[in-house]
């Protein structure tokens, strides 16, 4: 590869940046390793008074932002270039650069006067367009995340965040699903119902895609308040009922939504979804207690039997290996799965997100292969979401 170009590239950068005139940075036409990587946009910003370079991975359904001390700036998008992106832009308040790297690694660099003069801000976050706005929003007052003015309560700001969050996840996947008349959700173990009104906003008033979204909640008193807040917003395609996911009945659904299921709660779930032929189910599990169980009571003799001899590894491998058969299952009944993770709220444990994506053709013979070779490795019997579908 002919490497003066991108080192002339990279000097750009760190010199911008030394002597602020760094605007933005753009790294495309990605031919690496990472699964449906496609692009990452870097810009600079403040963390605590403190300057970092904030990259935005963005890949083909989801974004995730990852913020690099300033000082290994050249050291990380160097080693980005020579894993796989062929195209770069680097613009400043004095020139925009471009460089190309054709398939045989030839780099071209590129250098012209500069289309923006002006710096961006450099706040973090806390100064991002949310999808949910706090203002004019009954629901987040009578859920107490905001008080009547739309300010939010200082000790609701990490449930404010997790309800949009929540809304970023879930909106490029909802994007993939066809246009249909009315877009049927089911949101089981739907709590105080923080995220399900905030999906409903999210579909009615953001991106005008009309919804029938229901809320299952066991609890009698949460379901009474969410419809009460629910009639009080005028959300009428919004409604809560009484049941478990295990009783409840599911009929033509196109998204299907289980966060913090406990245990096997989440395999009713997701055949629920199955069942109704999802376009997408969406769980985020709590409690591993069924695998677990099964790996105490039979002790299988493996590899990492030295681990799992540990109850703290036990419970983690148990955790892996419960979701990872989930995915299996999901994709032996043609679902697209990603296992990503999802941080609830700043005061709960981090939870996978498990996704599933109706489309996928993968050979179920194979699947069924490796769900039979897991089992038999960790010393299980039957998983439990198996036992629901009769698989």
């Amino acid at each position: 590869m002919n490497q003066l170009p991108i080192q002339e590239f990279v000097s750009a950068l760190k010199d911008s940046i030394s002597n602020n005139t760094f605007i933005s940075l753009s790294l495309g036409n990605y031919k690496g390793t990472e699964e449906h990587l496609k692009n990452i946009y870097g810009k600079k910003i403040l963390v605590k008074r403190e300057e970092k370079l904030s990259l935005t991975y963005r890949f083909k359904t989801r974004d995730i932002v990852k913020n690099f001390p300033i000082e290994e700036t050249e050291k990380i998008i160097t080693k980005k270039l020579d894993e796989g992106f062929l195209v770069a832009g680097l613009f400043t308040t004095e020139y925009d650069w471009n460089l190309d790297i054709n398939h045989k690694g030839k780099a071209t660099l590129k250098k012209k006067e500069a289309k923006s003069k002006t710096l961006p801000p450099s706040g973090h976050d806390k100064e991002k367009n949310r999808q949910i706005s706090p203002k004019d929003k009954g629901y987040l007052t009578a859920l107490k995340i905001t008080d009547e003015d739309g300010n939010v309560f200082k000790n609701a700001q990490d449930k404010y965040k997790q309800i949009n969050h929540y809304v970023d996840i879930l909106s490029p996947l909802i994007r993939e699903i066809p246009e249909t008349d009315k877009l049927k959700v089911v949101d089981m173990g739907s709590g105080k119902g923080y995220l399900t009104f905030a999906l409903y906003d999210y579909l009615s008033n953001v991106v005008n895609r009309p919804s029938q979204i229901t809320g299952v909640e066991f609890r009698e008193d949460l379901v009474e308040l969410c419809n009460k807040i629910s009639d009080q917003s005028g959300f009428q395609g919004l409604d809560f009922v009484e049941g478990t996911i295990e009783d409840y009945q599911t009929e033509a659904v196109n998204i299907l939504i289980a966060l913090h299921a406990c245990d096997t709660a989440t395999d009713d779930a997701i055949s629920k979804g199955i069942k109704a032929n999802a376009d997408l189910i969406v769980v985020a599990p709590c409690c591993h207690k069924q695998i677990r169980r099964e790996i105490e009571k039979n002790k299988a003799s493996n590899d990492v039997d030295f681990l799992t001899r540990h109850g703290i590894f036990l419970e983690r491998q148990a955790e892996m290996v419960t979701d990872g058969i989930r995915a299996l299952v999901l994709e032996y009944f043609g679902y697209k799965t990603k296992v990503f993770e999802f941080i609830s709220d700043a005061h709960t444990p981090k939870n996978v997100m498990i996704v599933g994506t109706k489309g996928s053709k993968a050979d179920k013979n194979v699947i069924l292969q490796k769900i039979k070779h897991a089992k038999s490795y960790f010393g299980i019997e039957k998983h439990h979401l198996e036992k629901v579908l009769d698989l």
